[in-house]
């Protein structure tokens, strides 16, 4: 099969510095691989409705936000979640697409689970902190999420920045962007699987090691977006 990339920009603002991260990881990729860019912003979902004890969820309206979001979830072999992190996780645009994805697998004839198994989740995000710990959070719900699926998880890229156009500074960050998505991902697994099998691989990509510049006084939401 041969490889498409979608790429879910979470951000509230366009250009932001998870953006831009992304889209330096994105030109690695060999020109024959397909990418699609949709930002969630320019794609509002409504809330969410959990109908699970009411009755089965219903394919959406053709040429709404939902069908879109879906038919391009449907597509893609690799799922890349470019969210900035808003208070350590993922921002409320990105995570109301993954609630969508509890209704859509309990939607008819769509096969959501089955279909994604196999398929590639990544993750890239800009944060204020140096440490990077501070992450954890959002790696977590993207790890467990590719998991529940059986998917793969390629884990998350990692950028420092604030200001607009800060993570361009960030030479570490551009410099594991050239090869971050040129790895094999593995199966996604959850914590305790890992520490069953000794699996110790991590799942924070954005460096070799975490940050080391000390502690700085900065909220965590105050992502670059």
């Amino acid at each position: 099969m041969s490889r498409h990339f979608l790429f879910l920009l979470g951000s509230s603002r366009p250009d932001g510095n998870t953006e831009l991260l992304a889209r330096r990881a994105a030109e690695q990729l060999p020109a024959e691989v397909e990418q699609r860019w949709l930002s969630l912003a320019e794609h509002p979902l409504p809330d969410f409705v959990d109908l699970r004890r009411d009755s089965d969820h219903v394919h959406p309206a053709a040429g709404s936000n939902p069908a879109l979001l879906l038919d391009a979830t449907l597509a893609a072999t690799d799922i890349v979640i470019a969210s900035p992190l808003y208070w350590y996780s993922v921002s409320g645009l990105t995570k109301r697409y993954l609630d969508y994805w509890s209704g859509w697998l309990r939607t008819p004839d769509i096969d959501f689970k089955a279909r994604l198994a196999g398929r590639t989740l990544w993750g890239v995000t800009a944060l204020a902190h140096e440490e990077e710990e501070v992450a954890d959070p959002l790696i977590g719900t993207l790890n467990h999420s590719a998991a529940y699926l059986g998917m793969r998880f390629g884990g998350v890229l990692l950028g420092n920045g604030s200001k607009p156009g800060d993570v361009l500074k960030d030479t570490a960050a551009l410099a594991h962007a050239k090869t971050f998505f040129a790895r094999e991902a593995p199966l996604a697994r959850y914590p305790y699987e890992t520490h069953a099998t000794g699996d110790t691989q991590g799942a924070r990509t954005g460096r070799d090691t975490p940050g080391t510049h000390g502690t700085r006084d900065t909220q965590g939401m105050a992502a670059a977006r």
